[in-house]
């Protein structure tokens, strides 16, 4: 019984910890993302959270993973990728896909 206590503990304090570890942000700035590219691991589901600290909304899109995202201005979206085999997975701030600046890529290895 002490020990099924001690390894139930033990995994309410890893939980957090576990959960935190597929979760990524990229920032919207200026019509720019920072980081330009995410490094994440092969075959692993995760979360990208997409923050815009513009005042106008933007569009979080990537043809390769299939995903749109509309974000307002000065506001959040969690986006939900994965599991991605290996490879390089552009994406582009749809409203200023010209301008280098808005794009970037996901690396998977």
């Amino acid at each position: 019984m002490k020990y099924m206590l001690l390894s139930t503990s033990l995994l309410l304090v890893a939980a957090p910890v576990l959960a935190a570890a597929d979760a990524y942000t990229l920032t919207i700035e200026n019509h720019a993302f920072v980081p330009k590219e995410i490094k994440v691991p092969a075959g692993q589901k995760l979360r990208l959270l997409v923050v815009n600290k513009d005042p106008t909304p933007a569009e979080f899109e990537s043809k390769p993973l299939a995903r749109e995202k509309i974000i307002a201005g000065k506001s959040s979206a969690t986006i939900l990728i994965g599991p991605l085999k290996p490879g390089r997975y552009p994406f582009v701030e749809e409203y200023h896909e010209k301008d280098a600046a808005a794009q970037g890529v996901i690396v998977a290895e």
